[in-house]
């Protein structure tokens, strides 16, 4: 019952992400929360591991399904999550062709460009909001942000170093 769950659960959010997996941030963290009983913190943690990992950062809810219901919930998530939304686009997509360059698809664009963007940027603030939750969090967030903002320097060292920088008095 729980892997049925698990599966309808992402197959929602997979077919709600507009604009990209971190349009549904918010609501997958509510969701992991309220349901599945996966605190804020955990999902920071595994959404920070999937910023790190190769690839798509979204490979992130293999290890959601992983920490909920083992190898078979890692799986049912994967697929869950990625298969309606590219049945979707494959669809979407051959209509897009078909219907050419109409007013109907400039209007549709148009419209959905701003709303993919504030679905981004809530993503990113619940992230935000869950992960900065002490000065010292807030502070290495902020100085990410401004040397992500200034620099051309690779996220991935930046992640390594708050990481290190955080963990640097507990190791001591």
């Amino acid at each position: 019952m729980a892997l049925l769950h698990l599966a309808l659960t992402f197959a929602v959010l997979s077919l709600l992400a507009v604009g990209g997996g971190t349009a549904v941030l918010p609501e997958m963290q509510s969701i992991l929360l309220h349901q599945f009983d996966l605190s804020h913190d955990r999902f920071v943690h595994i959404y920070s591991l999937g910023q790190l990992a190769p690839g798509p950062n979204m490979l992130m809810v293999l290890v959601i399904g992983l920490q909920i219901a083992g190898l078979l919930g890692a799986a049912v998530v994967f697929l869950s999550f990625f298969i309606p939304s590219s049945v979707l686009c494959l669809f979407v997509g051959r209509l897009w062709i078909k219907i050419g360059d109409t007013l109907w698809r400039r209007a549709i664009q148009n419209a959905l460009e701003p709303i993919s963007i504030g679905l981004m940027l809530s993503g990113v603030y619940a992230v935000g909001k869950a992960a900065a939750n002490t000065p010292i969090t807030f502070g290495l967030a902020l100085i990410a942000f401004v040397i992500l903002a200034r620099t051309k320097v690779n996220p991935v060292l930046i992640i390594l170093a708050a990481g290190l920088l955080f963990a640097l008095p507990q190791l001591l």
